[in-house]
């Protein structure tokens, strides 16, 4: 493992700074390629124009200091509660609405329709409400049976 070529911190605004040959560049966004398959692998460090400033083949590239700097970064930027169980759907036509326990606390979501429902690397699905957010099933074969049993009757 080599050391970055470039040093990241916080400014007095929190925003992240990245510097490299002299040259400070604020406001960076921390970007996963893979952020379901493989959530630690392929970081971007983008600036606020869009242009890639620096690639992180893995988390662990980075020195232990730099490492909390990215996952505040990633967890502020992005909001994808895991479904843990499904408690009941209104109905088994769409659109309807889910009461759900997720990662974050009880829910209800709701489904425009089945289309909504998103294979992702196997076995995780993605789950698109009508406002836009994102819910994750990591495996639902790691559900409980009334769960899968009504997760099946949309899939």
């Amino acid at each position: 493992m080599h050391p970055p070529d470039f040093t990241l911190q916080r400014n007095a605004f929190g925003q992240l700074v990245l510097s490299r040959d002299g040259s400070d560049h604020t406001g960076v966004t921390v970007v996963r390629a893979f952020p379901i398959g493989a959530p630690d692998d392929g970081l971007s460090l983008v600036s606020p124009d869009g242009h890639e400033l620096a690639w992180i083949d893995h988390i662990d590239q980075l020195p232990p200091a730099m490492r909390p700097l990215i996952s505040e970064a990633l967890a502020s930027r992005e909001f994808m509660p895991v479904i843990q169980r499904i408690r009941s759907v209104s109905s088994f036509a769409t659109p309807s609405t889910w009461s759900v326990d997720t990662d974050r606390g009880a829910t209800q979501l709701v489904l425009k329709g089945e289309d909504d429902i998103r294979r992702m690397t196997a076995p995780a699905l993605l789950i698109s409400d009508s406002h836009g957010i994102h819910y994750l099933i990591r495996d639902p074969g790691l559900l409980d049976k009334a769960s899968r049993k009504l997760l099946d009757r949309f899939l």
